[in-house]
């Protein structure tokens, strides 16, 4: 079975009070929508994750081989619609999907795989998270109660809704439009649809006071690690220096058991530092002949691979390089862009920057290069 997260972002959510789209507005130091794409990209079960945007938007998200990205329709069950169809036409292995609102991002990797099992069971075509109503309802006019309402049997729904893909298609093709969820649209198509229980955590930003809510939310949920690094090589023969994956020329080269990349070594360690996993010499033992000259990009390739693997995203990266000479400034954004493609960090959240010791030691003397390097890493539990 193939699963697709469908992430409804096209709206302008005009009630949230913001500048802009409230997909696109910070949270929590990152944004929304990237709170709520690492949740999918949390839950293995999900295969595909499909971000159905606004047009003025598409330039947005930076591009990646884990989101397909297409247009959305004039209303949210157009967006939906589009997002199904793209899926149907764009490699037909997908036997459930689950739709989510973009502002919904507090969902955990946990309800989502507790959801996507549900719908897998097949014994409906539809599973929907949703809280019973236990507040008393009101009816009001005029500023004043106006009268009871029998809350029994009531909810509050939410996303992700999951169905049988095909099903699904087929609901939306046949409905005229103007369905407030997929649940409606499904039932509609007299197709059955499973409550399962919901998360009050999982609220949709939609006013000005849920940002507040939302960011609580987050990081009661979050892990948070810092890691540090520092690493040191000296001067030795060659005609250029190896610095964060960029080869800066120079009168000299620096010397190590593999390329010395003394940015990248100081980067590395943060990220195992940041994990508690030790060093690059407890995972690549200089003792071991096999990574002599090894190029540095292998190691911080695994280091990332293994936050990965434990559930890690990296959130921000600084390396800070210490010398003399060579000139940093002007080859800082090529080091960039080098490790922007080895960690799949986007550009935007990885520093590169230099400062001498003012002649002072080792690295004022020019015997060698000394860096040091932070880096955040996050992990949305539960």
């Amino acid at each position: 079975m193939t699963i697709a997260a469908l992430i409804v972002a096209a709206g302008r959510g005009q009630r949230a009070g913001t500048p802009g789209p409230k997909q696109w507005q910070p949270l929590g130091g990152r944004r929304v929508i990237d709170w709520t794409l690492d949740a999918f990209h949390a839950t293995p079960v999900v295969s595909r994750i499909l971000v159905v945007l606004h047009a003025d938007d598409l330039g947005l998200l930076p591009d990646s081989p884990d989101i397909e990205i297409t247009t959305g329709g004039d209303s949210r069950a157009g967006s939906v619609r589009n997002g199904l169809e793209y899926l149907a036409a764009n490699g037909g292995d997908v036997t459930h999907v689950l739709i989510h609102d973009v502002a919904r991002c507090c969902i955990t990797p946990a309800h989502i795989a507790q959801i996507a099992a549900r719908v897998q069971t097949g014994d409906t075509p539809g599973v929907a998270p949703a809280l019973a109503v236990t507040d008393a309802l009101w009816i009001g006019a005029d500023g004043q109660v106006a009268g009871t309402k029998d809350r029994s049997g009531l909810y509050r729904a939410q996303t992700p809704q999951a169905f049988d893909f095909v099903a699904i298609l087929a609901a939306h093709r046949a409905h005229p439009g103007g369905a407030s969820d997929d649940v409606e649209v499904a039932r509609a198509a007299g197709l059955a649809v499973s409550i399962v229980e919901g998360d009050e955590s999982n609220l949709k930003i939609t006013h000005p006071p849920d940002f507040e809510r939302a960011e609580k939310i987050l990081r009661d949920q979050m892990d948070i690690r810092i890691g540090s690094g520092f690493d040191v090589h000296r001067f030795g023969a060659g005609d250029h220096v190896m610095l964060c994956g960029v080869a800066v020329p120079h009168e000299r080269g620096l010397q190590g058991h593999s390329d010395a990349d003394v940015g990248m070594h100081a980067l590395t360690d943060a990220i195992y530092g940041g994990m508690a996993m030790g060093d690059i010499g407890r995972h690549f033992p200089p003792s071991d002949p096999q990574w002599k000259g090894a190029e540095s990009h292998i190691f911080l390739r695994h280091a990332v691979a293994l936050a990965t693997e434990h559930g890690f995203k990296i959130n921000n990266m600084d390396v800070t390089l210490i010398c003399e000479r060579p000139k940093i400034t002007p080859h800082s954004a090529a080091m960039q862009a080098a490790l922007a493609e080895i960690t799949g960090v986007t550009v935007d959240r990885i520093s590169v920057k230099a400062t001498t010791s003012e002649r002072l030691g080792f690295t004022g003397r020019e015997e060698g290069i000394a860096a040091q390097a932070a880096v955040t890493l996050v992990k949305i539990c539960a």
